[in-house]
C-alpha cells in the first residue's frame, strides 16, 4: 500500500475500563500495536483521532487519554474530534492531502459509531480502505453482542460499492505497507 495512512479512532482509556471496557479491549489493543509497528517500519503516517465531548472523554481527563498499552511514538499524529465522523470540523483531510495519502487503513472503537462513519466518509471522499478487521470493538447493546457488532459491520463495509473505492477488511497478521 503507496500513499497510505493508518488511523486509530478513539481507543482511549474511558473506553477500555469499567462498565464501558469495550469487547476483547486488550487484545484489540495488541493487534493495533502490531500494526502501527509496521506502519512506522514503512514511514507511514500512524494518526490518532481522539473523541471528545462533556461526558465521559472529557477533553484532557484520564479518560480521554490513549488507552494504557496503547503504543504511541512521538512522531505520530494526534487529531481531536467531538463527532463519529473523524473528517468533520478536523484537520484530518488536510493532513492527508499535505502527505498526498489515497488509501487509508483504519482501526479502533466503536465499530458501529465512530468506525462505520469515518469508514463511510473516507469512502465519500474517494479514500479506498483497508478496515483491519480483528482490530476494532465495541461495546454491543441490549440486543447484539459486540462480535454481532464486529462481524456485521465487517460484512457490511465490504459490501459498499455505491461511492466508487471499496472496503477491504484484512485480519491485523496480513496488513502489509509497502515503504514510502
Amino acid at each position: 500500500m503507496n500513499n497510505t495512512a493508518l488511523l486509530i479512532i478513539d481507543v482511549q482509556q474511558g473506553l477500555c475500563e469499567g462498565e464501558h471496557d469495550a469487547f476483547e479491549s486488550t487484545l484489540v489493543i495488541d493487534r493495533i500495536n502490531a500494526v502501527c509497528a509496521k506502519a512506522r517500519a514503512a514511514r507511514i503516517p500512524v494518526i490518532f483521532i481522539q473523541h471528545e465531548d462533556d461526558g465521559l472523554l472529557k477533553f484532557e481527563t484520564r479518560e480521554w487519554q490513549l488507552a494504557q498499552g496503547l503504543h504511541a511514538e512521538p512522531a505520530d499524529l494526534r487529531i481531536r474530534k467531538t463527532t463519529p465522523d473523524s473528517f468533520l470540523r478536523t484537520e484530518l483531510q488536510a493532513v492527508l492531502q499535505e502527505r498526498d495519502v489515497s488509501e487509508l487503513v483504519i482501526c479502533g472503537m466503536h465499530t458501529e459509531f465512530c468506525v462505520d462513519t469515518t469508514t463511510r466518509k473516507a469512502l465519500a471522499l474517494g479514500y479506498p480502505v483497508v478496515l483491519v478487521e480483528d482490530a476494532h470493538t465495541t461495546e454491543g447493546n441490549d440486543f447484539v453482542t459486540p462480535r454481532q457488532v464486529i462481524q456485521h459491520h465487517n460484512a457490511t463495509l465490504a459490501n459498499i460499492s455505491s461511492f466508487g473505492p471499496r472496503v477491504r477488511t484484512v485480519p491485523s497478521h496480513s496488513v502489509l505497507f509497502n515503504a514510502r
